[in-house]
């Protein structure tokens, strides 16, 4: 059976979960496009699955017409799926670990998630950042958030919490990244775009580093967080 009416309450529901209070007060959240969906399916965790793709079947696939579609996504022209997922456990915590403190761009975050994972960060704690299940950050992941420990928690509280770790702040008056000696347990502190890590923050960290660079005063943040994982990944 097709659902043709965008009042259908399944959709309407699924509709609800593009505000962050619906997508926090159920625990689910809106993935779209094929390559998202495969990659929710290796996780398990699929509620429900909307689609015009015939060929895509199972119990909780629900076929809808493109308008209903275009309801769920907000775009003109949407792909073909559309899935509502369970949102991801906690995992324990990895010895490398990326602290992002007040990210508000949707894009940067997407780009740091992915960099994180490339360079084996696989712990992300997020401190009062855009929501990690906002549809710009799921789509700029492209799927790297599903095998990442994504915590939401204050960056201090981490660090109190885990004293076995070496902070490593940003700061633009930092020592070099070369000066650092990287170690078994280590974490890095990325700031938001305009203003950085917070002072406070800066003065609980074991040391605070910066990336020198000619020509401009400092990097975007997801160019910036990529290169200091990519060093301490490798060094």
């Amino acid at each position: 059976m097709e659902i043709t009416s965008v009042n259908n309450p399944l959709v309407k529901d699924a509709v609800k979960l593009q505000q962050k209070k619906y997508r926090d007060m159920f625990s689910l959240f809106v993935v779209e496009g094929y390559h998202l969906f495969e990659e929710a399916k290796k996780f398990d965790i699929i509620k429900y699955i909307f689609t015009t793709d015939r060929s895509i079947q199972g119990d909780n696939v629900h076929y809808v017409t493109n308008q209903v579609l275009v309801k769920l996504t907000k775009t003109k022209t949407p792909q073909k799926v559309v899935c509502i997922c369970h949102k991801i456990k906690k995992e324990e915590i990895s010895d490398k670990v990326l602290i992002l403190e007040r990210i508000q761009d949707p894009g940067n975050l997407g780009t740091l998630l992915r960099s994180a994972l490339a360079f084996n960060f696989k712990t992300v704690v997020l401190d009062n950042t855009v929501d990690l299940y906002n549809d710009k950050v799921i789509r700029g992941t492209q799927g790297a958030m599903f095998y990442l420990n994504i915590i939401e928690m204050k960056a201090s509280d981490f660090i109190k919490e885990n004293p076995e770790f070496k902070v490593y702040g940003t700061a633009l008056n930092g020592d070099k990244l070369e000066s650092i000696k990287p170690s078994k347990k280590m974490a890095v502190i990325l700031g938001n775009e305009g203003q950085g890590v917070t002072s406070n923050l800066l003065e609980e960290t074991y040391q605070n580093i910066t990336i020198k660079t000619s020509g401009v005063e400092s990097l975007n943040v997801g160019v910036a967080g990529s290169i200091i994982m990519h060093y301490l990944n490798n060094n």
